[in-house]
């Protein structure tokens, strides 16, 4: 393990430094004062921990997923043949309510967790990413350019997320010339890791034609982001883990300044309505081509949009706030927070 997944280093690692809490990675056969599980810890080995506490960051909303769902039943297969899990998990869901029971805390990511997760641990808190790793610039110029630039960031596994708004986004390209841009990995394993890889390009090409993929990098993730028009985050509503996913991305878009345009989530739809752009979170074709329609056609929509979420954030998703939120976290359980550094 390496902390390089986005995951590790936006959650507690990115605490512990801001905070100048040392900390190694954990082995099972140790004794520590606090261990810290991410979410694809090794749940057998963990929930039968004894020799210190123990903190579980569970990000997605796996509780949300019957027992009897196909892909549940499949999950702790999947996740021991990608090598997160020691042994073969039968009864994932079961194998997370272990997980959580054993917990001193949960930290997650929602309200909508929080009250699931609380039947199995008591002590559950709520805590969204850090994000100072990549905000180096910020979007202030809302002039279009031609094409129009929707910019969608994320791992290649998820481009096919923006199938959902495939109808939406071929009818406003009959009206507005428009250039679809993935920010994300070049390639990825296929399902069948033997198979070799695929190319993003021609996943995305399959949903939109005017298309280009730019690589991830941390380093000028900013500027591209800003350089576009307009942020787009289309969910896949039927699917239970996507659509309970927190505001993260959001978040993070809104740092940078741009105007964003998501699926109603409970999350995005609660932050959009909380800065008065409830428009902005769809739950159907015609409002997604209502949304871009707006933002596409008015300078003043995209800047007051961009605009109203860099200030939602900076109001209420401080960096302040969220090492706070996890110094509730830690305190909870009886660890004393370092006082005497408060890096922000």
């Amino acid at each position: 393990m390496d902390l390089s997944h986005p995951a590790d280093r936006r959650r507690f690692p990115a605490y512990a430094r801001s905070r100048g809490i040392p900390f190694e990675i954990a082995r099972p056969d140790r004794s520590y004062d606090l261990v810290v599980l991410s979410e694809i810890a090794d749940l057998k080995t963990w929930s039968s921990y004894r020799a210190g506490k123990v903190v579980y960051d569970l990000i997605d909303s796996y509780l949300a997923v019957p027992r009897s769902d196909p892909k549940q039943l499949l999950r702790g297969i999947a996740w021991y043949s990608k090598g997160f899990q020691r042994q073969p998990v039968l009864d994932f869901r079961g194998a997370l309510e272990r997980m959580c029971r054993r917990a001193d805390a949960v930290v997650c990511t929602t309200i909508e967790q929080q009250q699931t997760i609380s039947s199995f641990c008591p002590n559950v808190h709520i805590a969204l990413d850090l994000h100072d790793e990549l905000i180096r610039s910020v979007k202030t110029d809302y002039r279009a350019g031609r094409p129009f630039k929707l910019i969608w960031e994320g791992l290649p596994c998820n481009v096919y997320q923006l199938a959902t708004i495939r109808d939406a986004l071929r009818e406003v390209s009959g009206k507005h010339p428009i250039q679809l841009v993935l920010l994300t990995d070049l390639e990825q394993k296929r399902a069948i890791p033997w198979l070799g890889r695929v190319r993003t390009l021609d996943m995305a090409r399959r949903i939109f034609d005017h298309v280009r993929v730019v690589p991830w990098e941390q380093a000028s993730w900013s500027d591209t982001i800003t350089q576009a028009d307009l942020a787009v985050i289309p969910i896949d509503m039927d699917n239970r883990i996507t659509a309970g996913k927190p505001g993260n991305k959001l978040a993070l878009l809104w740092r940078a300044g741009i105007p964003v345009v998501t699926s109603a989530t409970p999350s995005y739809a609660r932050m959009l309505e909380a800065v008065g752009l409830s428009q902005l979170a769809c739950r159907d074709t015609a409002q997604w081509i209502a949304a871009l329609d707006q933002l596409i056609g008015s300078e003043e929509a995209r800047a007051r949009a961009g605009t109203l979420g860099r200030q939602y954030v900076e109001r209420v998703l401080t960096k302040a706030a969220q090492l706070q939120a996890w110094d509730e976290v830690l305190t909870s359980i009886g660890i004393e927070v370092p006082k005497e550094v408060a890096r922000f």
